[in-house]
């Protein structure tokens, strides 16, 4: 969950792209995935020859950076990228001329995907007692930040009270129980896995300050590359659906796949429920709450960021 940033090019070049397995002659299609859940649906495209029956050899290169993901795209060297919304703003907002073609995970309060965790035994309990205290998250000014922020300022609390840190979901668990962190918002599987060792206890569900119902990250590209291979685009956002609609039907058999490329055990976590279209109204949730703690200069209509295919 990770910022795009604008890195030079060049910087792109050491990503190495995967070879793919040619359904047919043309050149394939160069995609990048981050290894979680909400992006999983071009690993199951691949896998259950989604790809191929739409007509696209693909290799996708998985990158856990965003950032990386961004230079590759603007050097190209790579031809769509995942990412959540936020950072797709804020890119679109510093002059990347990108747009969103697909939608990836959602985010439901229902079954939330994503929990802030403290130790078992700790005294906090509600929004104002984090005044003063340190909070791990995935990433510095991205969304875990600011669902954290928007969830103290929502329920009673000071978020410039609060201190943040980042740190790789995996980790937090451990530092939690050890007492080095006050709280941690964890997202899946590592929420599941954390409370499973029975150690920490769930305080809040921050992402439900963004909406209770929205898009976390979708597929994108750039606007002239877009504008050069809208057959191959219509092409690609089939196959998301399809791929959405099937991994949406059949969670055991996707978890498989999912674990089989990013190495990353599902087990018994909370699983993303998939985007089957791309809706404006899910989209402006993180917009807006971008905007409201400076990460944006201003809101604006998530429908601008949407490539139409009209």
């Amino acid at each position: 969950m990770r910022r795009l940033s604008f890195i030079a090019a060049a910087g792109a070049a050491g990503i190495a792209i995967p070879r793919a397995a040619r359904a047919q002659d043309a050149p394939p299609l160069r995609i990048a995935s981050l290894p979680f859940d909400q992006s999983g649906q071009a690993y199951y495209a691949q896998d259950v020859d989604i790809f191929t029956k739409a007509g696209l050899t693909c290799t996708i290169a998985t990158i856990n950076n965003g950032s990386q993901i961004a230079a590759a795209i603007a050097g190209g060297s790579l031809d769509i990228g995942q990412a959540n919304i936020m950072a797709l703003a804020e890119a679109r907002e510093r002059g990347l001329a990108v747009s969103l073609i697909a939608g990836a995970g959602e985010y439901h309060a229902a079954k939330p995907t994503a929990l802030m965790l403290v130790e078992k035994n700790s005294p906090l309990r509600e929004a104002k007692d984090l005044s003063g205290k340190t909070v791990a998250i995935g990433g510095l000014k991205t969304i875990t930040q600011v669902s954290v922020q928007a969830w103290v300022d929502d329920n009673g609390g000071n978020s410039e009270l609060v201190k943040f840190i980042e740190m790789p979901f995996p980790q937090m668990e451990g530092v939690l129980a050890e007492g080095q962190i006050d709280a941690a918002l964890m997202a899946e599987p590592d929420a599941t896995a954390a409370l499973a060792v029975g150690r920490t206890r769930v305080i809040a569900k921050p992402f439900d300050a963004i909406g209770k119902d929205w898009l976390i990250g979708g597929w994108f590209a750039k606007d002239d590359w877009i504008a050069a291979n809208t057959s191959t685009v219509r092409k690609f956002v089939a196959a998301m659906r399809s791929s959405a609609q099937w991994a949406n039907q059949h969670q055991a058999a996707s978890a498989q796949i999912l674990e089989k490329y990013t190495k990353v055990h599902v087990g018994n976590a909370v699983r993303v429920v998939y985007a089957e279209g791309l809706d404006p109204r899910a989209v402006q949730p993180q917009i807006d709450a971008a905007a409201r703690y400076h990460l944006l200069k201003t809101a604006f209509p998530a429908k601008t960021l949407i490539w139409s295919a009209t």
